[in-house]
């Protein structure tokens, strides 16, 4: 049983494995240069030592556990190490405006904020079998038609495609019922990276649409992280209640309802799909397309409830 909560570090060497050869065969092609006056070298020894960190404190925790403030602090660690290796969120745009360049101090605050926080929505909504899986194999489909829409830098197509590779590898052995789980170890690990991948994949670009994409793309995980946290301060009173666990997440009020385990996971497959869909659509085709393909989604979304509904009101009737 013990092995069993370990798949996140079959995850993690799958992708280690797969991106070293990728690099080391494209580099002999000259296919990629990783000493360019972009330093992608210094960012991905950045990148692997922080890594290293984030694994070192969530085996641990899977293992015999740990407080969350001390996660949080390998989060936080980790974190840095890639900061300080030259990967920062440098601009910031808004439609409309132009784009805003912030300082220093700012842009590692920021960007600090966005690797911490994308690594606990993936951790916090690893809560059924397949979830959190599922979702970043949909999140790395989704960026990686983004990156190639936007001729992005090569180095984060080659991570992103690595990443969904091993977990596409990983998913039916985590899938409803699990003969694995990925655990903190797995979770928090794809949660860095999608972060830090998401910021590569718009280093170079100042297009407000193309910058926000990762957000809208992650909108379902970082919805429910959100909602947790104001949820338990609110609920507790104290900022400590943060830390606290509860079943009000998304997954659980699904099921609340009167789903299988198999129909949540489904169910927020399909929102996290819809979420890349209207990314990709705004994208490639403008605000009006996107929001046209969001009102179909809900009008179907809407009339699905209702058959459901009328099935579950004659089955009780029954």
């Amino acid at each position: 049983m013990l092995c069993q909560d370990y798949g996140g570090l079959a995850v993690i060497a799958g992708f280690l494995v797969s991106t070293i050869y990728l690099l080391i065969v494209m580099s002999l092609e000259g296919t990629i240069s990783l000493t360019d006056t972009d330093n992608y070298y210094i960012k991905l020894i950045g990148f692997f030592i922080g890594s290293i960190i984030l694994t070192a404190f969530c085996f641990v925790d899977d293992w015999k556990g740990i407080p969350p403030y001390v996660k949080l602090l390998g989060q936080i660690l980790a974190a840095l190490a890639i900061i300080f290796c030259g990967v920062r969120i440098d601009k910031i745009s808004i439609p409309g405006l132009n784009a805003i360049i912030p300082n220093d101090i700012f842009s590692i605050f920021i960007t600090l904020i966005w690797i911490v926080g994308i690594t606990n929505a993936i951790n916090l909504i690893d809560g059924l079998d397949g979830l959190s899986s599922g979702i970043s194999i949909i999140s790395c489909l989704s960026l990686l038609i983004v990156f190639t829409l936007n001729d992005s830098p090569l180095i984060a197509i080659i991570l992103i495609t690595a990443l969904a590779g091993s977990l596409v590898g990983f998913l039916p052995f985590n899938f409803n019922p699990a003969r694995t789980f990925i655990g903190d170890t797995g979770s928090n690990f794809l949660g860095y990276s999608l972060s830090i991948i998401s910021i590569l994949g718009v280093a170079k670009t100042y297009t407000a649409i193309v910058l926000i994409a990762p957000l809208i793309i992650f909108a379902l995980p970082l919805f429910d992280t959100i909602s947790a946290i104001f949820r338990r301060i609110i609920k507790t009173k104290s900022i400590k209640g943060v830390f606290k666990a509860d079943r009000e997440h998304l997954h659980h009020k699904i099921m609340k309802r009167g789903y299988t385990q198999k129909q949540a996971v489904f169910m927020l497959y399909g929102l996290s799909a819809t979420c890349g869909m209207f990314a990709i659509i705004l994208l490639e085709s403008g605000i009006w397309k996107a929001l046209s393909f969001a009102l179909m989604v809900v009008a179907v979304i809407a009339i699905g409830y209702k058959d459901i509904l009328k099935i579950n009101d004659e089955d009780n009737k029954q």
